[in-house]
Order: C-alpha cells, then structure tokens, then sequence
C-alpha cells in the first residue's frame, strides 16, 4: 500500500494553500480602497476609502511573508528538485522580462517626448514653452555629481553580489555572508543618495512633463533597489539560520539576477535621462541637427 503511494517522478505536488484566495482578496480590497480614497468617496457615509487601502496592504504583505515562508520550507524539506528548480527559473526569467517591459515604457515616454517636445508641452499648462528639450527654464541635475557616484555603488554592488554568489558555489559560507553584507549596505547607500537628490531637485513631479518622466522613472528604478535590497537581506538572515548549499542557493540566486537587472537598468537611466537628457544632450541633439 505504501508503494502505491510512493513519489515516481521529479515534481512537487503542492498540497492545498490559502494563499492564491488571501491575497486575491487582499489585493481586491486594497485596489477598491486606493480608488475610494483618491476619489473621496464615502461608504455608509464614511470615509473609510484610506482603512480599507491599508487593510488591504497588510493582507497582501501577510501573504507574501505566508507563501514565501511555504516556498523556502519546501526548499529546506528537499521537495525543489532540479526539475522544479529549472520551472523556478523559468518563472524568473520570464518576471524580470516583464520588469524589462515596464522599462521600456517609461524609456519610450521618455524619448518620445523628449524628440516631439513642441506637441508634448503645447497641451501643458505651464510657461515652460517652445518644444524645448529639456523645458527651458529647468536646473537640471549635474549627471557627473551624485547621479555618477549612485552609478559608481551599483556597479560596486553587482562585482559583491557576484563575491557572494562565486563564495556559496565554493562552499564559503563566511565569503558569502561579507559579500551579502556588503551588497546590502550598498544598496541602502544608494537609496540614501537617491533621497538626498530628490530633496534638492530643482523641480517637481507636477508642473511639467519633464519632471514627471523624470521621477517616475528613476524613481520606480529606486523602488526596485529597496525592493531587491530587502530581497538580498532575507537572503542574509536566511543564510545565518544555515540555508543555502553550494548545489541548492536558488533563492538567492534569484535575488543576485534581480539586482544584476537593477544595475542594468540604471546604467541606461543614468546615459538616456541624466546625460543624454541633460543640457549636454541637447546640444548633441542640436548639433546633430535635430
């Protein structure tokens, strides 16, 4: 009887979760309370537009702790075996191909409105007038400031992730926590001066287009630093409870793919909006004859 019921094959069969259920409803809740809340609108004569966006948050953030809890007991237990390893890998190769697609939305607006800059700002109401890339009138930022030291931490940042990563394939367990450390450390410090220039930015994210593809695009890029920074430091803890071996790290392996994308993608924000976009830009655009 027990042979009957013997696992024959290389996948995992997941056993009945909550999660899917949870964080749909979560989701829902939070997505209803945010339209409530930004349009003001009562329920039962009450604004509880606002209540309902943070319940909502803090079913979803329970359900990623949740289900993430369930998917490193599943590693832990051995039920990832390389078949489901290799389906993982799928899964985050197609994510971080999404992440490119809404990249490349935010590049797009960016060019499309910096080279047909005369019908972009005509239906603004601002006096940053005359098709002028960026909007005469503007401070722009130095890109050989602080946006070339941010520049400077990421890439930093992506040779110690790879220390970590080359330390868990060897077995280095104490290699791999330093190179986790200090990944992560650098990641808070660009984060911190990615604040820092936000508070003396010369402009705001309303007011004119420039500034809104400004922010929106660093500042989703920024987002995703915090994000994988959080990534690389559950990482971190996970390593002190023991986890991860030289043939089995695949979570952190993914964490290390989802910040060598971060790296990637600021390399080209900091060449198309800080240097190209800036004054320098526009003078190679007019000198092109453009």
């Amino acid at each position: 009887m027990a042979d009957a019921h013997a696992k024959n094959h290389d996948y995992h069969i997941l056993p009945l979760s909550p999660w899917p259920f949870v964080g749909s409803l979560s989701a829902f809740v939070m997505a209803v309370g945010a339209v409530m809340w930004m349009k003001k609108m009562l329920l039962g004569g009450l604004p509880l537009g606002s209540y309902l966006f943070f319940a909502g948050t803090i079913g979803v953030l329970y359900t990623m702790y949740g289900w993430w809890a369930d998917v490193v007991r599943e590693a832990e237990s051995g039920d990832h075996t390389r078949v489901v390893q290799m389906h993982h890998r799928y899964g985050m190769i197609m994510f971080i191909a999404s992440e490119v697609m809404f990249f490349v939305a935010w590049f797009w607006a960016y060019f499309d409105i910096a080279f047909y800059a005369g019908e972009a700002i005509q239906y603004q109401r601002t006096e940053l007038t005359g098709g002028h890339w960026p909007p005469k009138g503007i401070a722009l930022f130095d890109p050989w400031d602080l946006p070339l030291f941010n520049t400077l931490i990421l890439l930093t940042s992506g040779t110690t992730v790879t220390w970590a990563h080359h330390a868990i394939v060897h077995g280095d367990r104490d290699g791999f926590k330093k190179g986790l450390w200090l990944t992560i450390a650098l990641g808070a410090l660009f984060t911190c001066v990615q604040i820092y220039e936000y508070s003396h930015a010369a402009f705001t994210f309303g007011g004119h287009i420039y500034g809104a593809t400004f922010f929106m695009a660093t500042g989703f890029h920024g987002f995703h630093v915090l994000v994988g920074t959080i990534f690389l430091a559950i990482c971190l803890m996970r390593a002190y409870k023991g986890h991860f071996t030289p043939k089995q790290h695949l979570g952190f392996e993914f964490a290390a793919w989802y910040w060598h994308f971060v790296d990637v993608v600021w390399l080209f924000l900091f060449a198309a909006i800080y240097v190209w976009g800036s004054n320098f830009g526009a003078a190679v655009k007019a000198a092109a004859g453009h």
